[in-house]
């Protein structure tokens, strides 16, 4: 693992030689939503000896709709965000959206993560880089494994080595995605951890609805085959209840089938070692 991995889970009792997780709600709806997955999660993640990065985005800046939840106010929930991780000593990882959020948002969370969507924007990168935290870069639907080097080299260039990528799927017609795990080995070779984006992977965007799709009963399948894969990490979104959740209910996972997964998962690592 990593040396600033390795850093960011210090205090944390786990197998050096599992998998890292980020999962959580998609987006942070309450403080009580956020302090109840953290505290389910990070006690699952503590038995299975899985080092463990809370997830939730502040803000939702790419929703389909206009009338779709965007967030509680960025103040509010960054600040929510801070707490649930002093709370539970765990590291926090959120969604950045323009170059202005970067250092705002560092002073609240410990890995600032790039939406797919905005994984060339040279600015956005470059300003992440310059906080010095963890930069995650998900990879774009439109982007090829090996042209992930770019967006890496841009964060290194701006003087920070401390970068992942995850990959989340390519654009299949216009309403799907598929996941090629050749994208794994491909976007290794660049020298960065590499992690599945489990619940975006099985989205099914720009429905009429207005409001994005998916299959969730895929989940332990996307999720099996990027371990098996050698995937480094596991982002997984997942809500007490994906029915009433505010973002990305018909692709997270609900949460109490979280644990029965992460088990069978660390099963299919020590295999694959």
């Amino acid at each position: 693992m990593e040396k600033f991995l390795t850093d960011l889970f210090h205090g944390q009792d786990y197998d050096e030689n599992n998998f890292f997780l980020l999962a959580g709600p998609c987006v942070v709806e309450s403080e009580e939503l956020i302090m109840e997955v953290a505290e389910k999660v990070s006690g699952i993640c503590r038995n299975l000896g899985i080092p463990y990065i809370f997830k939730s985005s502040y803000r939702k800046a790419n929703r389909t709709s206009i009338t779709s939840f965007t967030g509680l106010g960025d103040e509010t929930a960054l600040q929510m965000l801070h707490r649930t991780g002093k709370h539970f000593s765990l590291p926090v990882v959120t969604d950045i959206h323009s170059p202005e959020e970067a250092a705002t948002a560092a002073g609240y969370v410990d890995v600032l993560q790039i939406p797919a969507f905005l994984c060339r924007q040279t600015d956005l990168l470059v300003a992440a880089a310059q906080t010095g935290k963890i930069v995650n870069v998900k990879k774009g639907q439109f982007v090829s494994g090996e042209a992930m080097k770019f967006a890496v080299d841009k964060i290194k260039k701006a003087g920070n080595d401390k970068v992942m990528l995850t990959e989340r799927g390519t654009t299949f017609g216009y309403q799907d995605l598929v996941v090629d795990y050749r994208n794994i080995p491909a976007m290794q070779a660049h020298g960065v951890p590499v992690i599945m984006d489990v619940t975006h992977s099985l989205q099914q965007p720009n429905q009429t609805s207005g409001i994005t799709g998916g299959n969730p009963q895929l989940i332990g399948t996307i999720a099996k085959a990027a371990i098996a894969a050698g995937a480094d990490g596991l982002f997984i979104e997942t809500h007490p209840d994906p029915s009433v959740a505010k973002s990305d209910g018909a692709n997270m996972l609900k949460l109490d089938l979280l644990e029965e997964l992460l088990a069978q998962l660390v099963k299919i690592r020590k295999a694959v070692q």
